[in-house]
């Protein structure tokens, strides 16, 4: 977009992924439920760290990984988050600066240390994610540069982080400030538990216009309008947002904007599905750089299904191939 220095500026957890294989039985040994996420306490964290395989262990989070995959895409990026003044804090910071996002939030001094997201992939691809929030949820409105958010074409917002109230303060300023300049908002609903707690502000917000974009999966749209049925989630929750964009699985995706669908199959690339984690994150930042870009619904998605493609594709949650190459050959 025009007279902006970045195409999509996000607000997420910051965390330090660490991935690593596990089994079936591991998973029930630790009492863990395959697929489901949940939040853990620094001991927790600690303990369930020292039981895991060999792991690799990057700048994470989903806004984060939305971020690596725009500037992988071409875009310009940018990410606020909020990391602890340690070891993980400068490896959250120089891993995502390296991949072209530029970071400028300070690190802080006294609090919780950098929150980190253990993650088990165990071998039917399915991923198990176990977050220690830490710093990142300690994010404040005084953390936020207002030129930076007014320098962006689209602010988008991660619901994991919304779950805290110093963080989402700081989400309702950076909305005023992106409204205020002209700016699009976007959101992702994230996981399932983060919108029950949330629902009726959640609604509300949608209800009052600060977003103009909305990202769901289909677990995701049927808890938010609290129905069971897909198609009839979807049509309560699009009357109230100007662009819903809903990934629905094998189906592909979907995307309406003022009463206008648009869908899309899924892409195929490469060995098929070996590590679910980060395909939505992905599809979100293809999607992103398309809007950003002034390209239509159409492309958008078709940017998003390759760049989620890719990334189930291999392990971990970061693209490993040339995602431009991939949408310009595709």
């Amino acid at each position: 977009m025009s007279g902006t220095r970045l195409d999509v500026l996000a607000i997420g957890d910051a965390v330090v992924d660490v991935i690593a294989t596990a089994t079936d039985d591991f998973l029930a040994a630790e009492g863990l439920t395959k697929g489901s996420m949940q939040v853990l306490d620094a001991d927790g964290a600690t303990r369930l760290y020292a039981q895991m395989r060999q792991a690799r262990e990057t700048s994470g989070g989903s806004a984060a990984n939305t971020m690596a995959g725009v500037a992988a895409l071409g875009g310009r990026a940018g990410f606020v988050g909020q990391v602890a003044d340690d070891q993980l804090g400068e490896i959250f910071t120089h891993d995502i600066r390296a991949l072209g996002v530029e970071f400028l939030t300070p690190p802080k001094s006294g609090g919780e240390p950098t929150g980190r997201c253990l993650i088990l992939v165990t071998p039917d691809a399915q991923r198990t994610m176990n977050t220690f929030r830490g710093a990142a949820h300690e994010l404040s409105a005084d953390a936020l540069d207002a030129d930076q958010i007014r320098d962006a074409a689209i602010l988008y917002l991660e619901a994991y982080l919304w779950r805290s109230a110093g963080p989402r303060a700081a989400m309702e300023e950076a909305m005023r400030i992106a409204h205020a300049a002209g700016r699009k908002v976007a959101f992702t609903l994230s996981d399932i538990a983060c919108i029950k707690p949330h629902r009726a502000e959640m609604i509300a917000m949608l209800e009052a216009g600060a977003i103009d974009l909305l990202f769901a999966n289909e677990n995701e749209i049927r808890e938010l309008a609290d129905t069971p049925d897909r198609d009839a989630a979807i049509a309560a929750i699009q009357a109230k947002v100007p662009l819903l964009v809903a990934t629905c699985g094998a189906e592909g995706a979907l995307a309406v904007e003022n009463g206008r669908a648009v869908r899309t199959p899924i892409a195929r690339i490469g060995k098929g599905i070996v590590d679910t984690t980060g395909a939505g994150d992905l599809f979100a930042a293809g999607f992103l750089v398309g809007q950003a870009e002034g390209r239509g619904l159409e492309e958008s998605l078709r940017m998003g299904s390759i760049a989620a493609a890719e990334v189930i594709s291999h392990f971990g949650a970061r693209p490993e191939a040339d995602l431009k190459a991939l949408v310009a050959a595709a």
